[in-house]
């Protein structure tokens, strides 16, 4: 990380709602997404793209679920980690290329989004380093990652679940590859 960024991070709250609502922005980070897309099967997300997703991850946070780490640079949010039990994703459930390698419980990191400016920086790396701790003190064992690997450069929308080389700098190791480019990685917490 470069000396001249200052990071912190916090768990997304009530009190730091509109922080996540400055840094995804009107259109919900990713096409209205609203960091909801593993949380929903089937047309569930499609059809709620926008306002019913905002609405939904809003009642998740006012639930007092914390659904994630938002980074701040000078007291302004310019990044976000999803980060929970793998249990609160039913979208990997089902999913074939992203099942479960074995029975073990774990937390997954299924989002980090950098606001523009910030991006190339390595914020995702000290979000995903973030997330390790927070995922730690709150009993986590064992934190899998599922990025994408690209080739060359594709547009950050496509990117959304991280790069390998991102959870690789991070400390992550890839544990299991069901499709050429969707790698797991996990990272043992000590």
């Amino acid at each position: 990380m470069p000396a001249s960024l200052d990071l912190s991070f916090h768990p997304l709250t009530q009190k730091l709602w509109r922080d996540f609502e400055i840094l995804f922005g009107e259109n919900g980070a990713c096409g209205g997404c609203w960091c909801m897309y593993w949380k929903l099967r089937g047309k569930a997300f499609s059809e709620n793209k926008g306002g019913g997703n905002r609405q939904m991850q809003k009642s998740i946070v006012d639930a007092k679920i914390v659904p994630g780490l938002l980074a701040y640079s000078e007291g302004y949010p310019v990044g976000w980690v999803a980060i929970e039990p793998r249990s609160q994703y039913p979208k990997l459930a089902s999913s074939r290329i992203l099942k479960p390698i074995d029975d073990k419980e774990v937390w997954s990191v299924t989002c980090l989004f950098v606001e523009k400016r910030h991006r190339r920086m390595g914020v995702a790396v000290e979000l995903l380093k973030a997330a390790l701790d927070y995922a730690k003190d709150n009993g986590a064992k064992i934190v899998e990652g599922y990025p994408v690997e690209t080739k060359g450069d594709a547009p950050p929308v496509f990117i959304f679940t991280g790069t390998s080389s991102t959870f690789q700098q991070a400390g992550f190791k890839e544990a299991a590859r069901h499709a050429p480019t969707r790698p797991i990685f996990r990272y043992v917490v000590k």
